[in-house]
């Protein structure tokens, strides 16, 4: 590297000559822009080659990539050669003048000196190559690199007096690593034209202008990258318009300068803030452009607020009026849900109080229809007891009978020993058994009639007790027909009145959640589907329609639906 060049800043190219900001709005100064070196995330290494602003194109071709692949290797190369080089000397010299502890150590620290370069510089690099450039990352390779120069220099150094071959052998030592950071400087260079081919360049100042005015070039070489100017050729008209606007007003003035304006005065004032003429005769104008800018802006504001301000109060007014009337609507609306509640209430009341009425009454019905029971159940028994005496009666006719053939089966074995007898007997003796035996044959049949009239009248009270017991049997059915009514009754009763606490619990309930009336009646249906047995099927609509007093079988069809709905979700009363 030669003297002219000087690593740049990583400003942007301005190649217009707009202004560096103005307090009132102009473009901001440049101490603030991106321009300045210590704000700016760009390249600080890209060397000033003076070639304007044509640029090769990013692709390579593969000619292109080959060379750079061996330009890589030599690179690679040469860091090699270099490390090889002032390891050894670096070593041995840190461990004999360095006072390192022994030469182990000194190796270590030359190891760790070059690793650190390599890594330093390989972060460089790829940073560059993603776009995202570290700039101070240089700065330390530059001071390590510098540091083994004098490392190997010094390790070649002579005891005694100097002599030029002294210097050239010391200065052969860092001939390698400065040729080395060299290297990485170009390739880092190359690195950032090629990733970023849209980036201008910054003109250098010839190296003549360094030799023959090196103090004035050196200002100018300050205020380009204090200004952020990458054009050695604009900095140089600023210059020479800046001398002839002073020039101008000393001939206008007649070389008193102090008699010129504030006004007039700007350019040379502004000229170390990076303004150009032009700018600074403009800024005047400017400010009072911006201050009148401003005082419309306040005034905007001011105006707004005072819209605003009388909007929100209007909206803040609207918005009461509407929450005062949501509220009477509500409140209206309150009302009328707990009307509607406490008149369902009252007729739940009044259904419970009919049901438990008619509860009672099954109840009293029940106990005359079974005091009907007992009296029908006594007159059974005693005609039980009147068969039962009838079948008495008959068996002792039966024995009767059974006794009267009985004599008269003696009385024709007596006519038969009568007969047998009657040639030994008098005729006189026959003749009064003859009429023995007449007398009891007759007498037989008058207890043979008597018996069979007695049978008769037994067979007659047997038939009497028979249809007497048959119609007792069917008051009793009657009488247990009536008794098992009154049960259904009673069950009947038992169940409305269950239902009727059950509706009155679920209306407490209803009120107590302050439902609204639409769902108070999906509900009641829904408890109507479980009385009739939790189908829906086997609730007529007509029945919704006549409790929840409803003319449209579509809206009764609707509440049907949804407490089967409510229902399926697991609701009870």
């Amino acid at each position: 590297m030669t003297i002219t060049d000087w690593p740049q800043t990583a400003a942007e190219p301005d190649l217009d000559t707009s202004a560096p900001a103005a307090v009132s709005g102009t473009p901001q100064p440049v101490s603030r822009t991106t321009g300045t070196v210590s704000e700016t995330p760009e390249f600080v290494s890209e060397t000033e080659s003076g070639t304007g602003p044509d640029r090769s194109p990013a692709k390579l071709t593969g000619t292109q990539k080959w060379t750079a692949g061996a330009i890589v290797i030599a690179a690679l190369a040469l860091a090699g050669i270099g490390l090889y080089l002032s390891f050894e000397h670096v070593a041995q010299f840190a461990f004999m003048e360095l006072r390192f502890g022994s030469l182990g150590k000194g190796q270590l620290f030359a190891v760790g000196v070059d690793v650190g370069i390599m890594v330093m510089i390989a972060v460089d690099l790829l940073m560059a190559w993603l776009k995202r450039p570290i700039s101070w990352i240089r700065y330390p390779v530059w001071l390590l690199t510098a540091a083994t120069v004098v490392l190997n220099a010094a390790s070649g150094a002579p005891e005694g007096a100097w002599k030029l071959l002294d210097y050239v052998a010391a200065g052969a030592h860092g001939v390698v690593p400065v040729l080395f950071i060299t290297v990485v400087e170009l390739g880092r260079d190359a690195i950032d034209r090629v990733v970023r081919p849209e980036q201008a360049e910054r003109d250098s100042i010839p190296w003549l202008r360094w030799v023959l005015a090196p103090v004035a070039t050196a200002r100018i070489f300050r205020r380009m990258r204090l200004w952020g100017v990458t054009s050695y050729p604009e900095m140089i008209r600023r210059d020479q318009q800046l001398i002839a606007y002073e020039q101008w007003l000393k001939r206008k003035y007649k070389g008193d300068i102090s008699q010129a304006s504030e006004d007039e005065l700007l350019p040379m004032k502004m000229a170390p803030y990076g303004y150009t003429v032009d700018q600074a005769l403009a800024m005047p104008d400017e400010q009072e452009q911006a201050a009148q800018e401003r005082e419309e802006e306040a005034e905007r504001r001011r105006l707004d607020a005072e819209t605003r301000g009388e909007v929100a109060k209007a909206e803040s007014e609207a918005e009461r009026l509407r929450a005062k009337g949501k509220v009477e609507t509500v409140r209206a609306e309150v009302d009328g849900q707990t009307g509607q509640a406490r008149a369902h209430a009252r007729a739940q009341v009044s259904a419970a109080e009919r049901a438990a009425a008619l509860e009672q009454e099954a109840l009293d019905q029940a106990v005359i229809a079974e005091a009907r029971a007992r009296e029908a159940q006594a007159e059974h028994t005693e005609a039980q007891e009147r068969e039962a005496k009838a079948e008495a009666d008959l068996r002792a006719a039966e024995l009767e009978r059974q006794a009267a053939e009985k004599r008269k089966e003696a009385a024709e074995a007596d006519r038969t020993a009568a007969a047998e007898a009657q040639a030994v007997e008098t005729q006189t003796i026959a003749e009064a058994r003859q009429a023995a035996a007449e007398a009891n044959r007759r007498a037989s049949e008058t207890e043979r009639a008597a018996a069979e009239t007695q049978r008769a009248t037994a067979e007659a009270t047997r038939k009497k007790a028979e249809e007497e017991r048959l119609r007792e049997a069917a008051l009793a059915a009657a009488a247990r027909a009536k008794q098992e009514a009154a049960e259904a009754e009673r069950a009947a009763a038992e169940t409305r009145w269950a239902a009727a606490e059950i509706e009155r619990r679920a209306v407490e309930a209803e009120d107590v959640a302050k439902l609204k009336p639409r769902e108070r009646a999906v509900r009641r249906v829904a408890r109507m589907i479980l009385a009739a047995g939790g189908a829906a099927d086997l609730l007529p609509l007509a029945d919704i329609q006549r409790e929840l007093e409803v003319a449209s079988p579509s809206t009764a069809s609707e509440y049907r639906q949804e407490a089967v709905e409510l229902l399926a979700t697991g609701y009870r009363p």
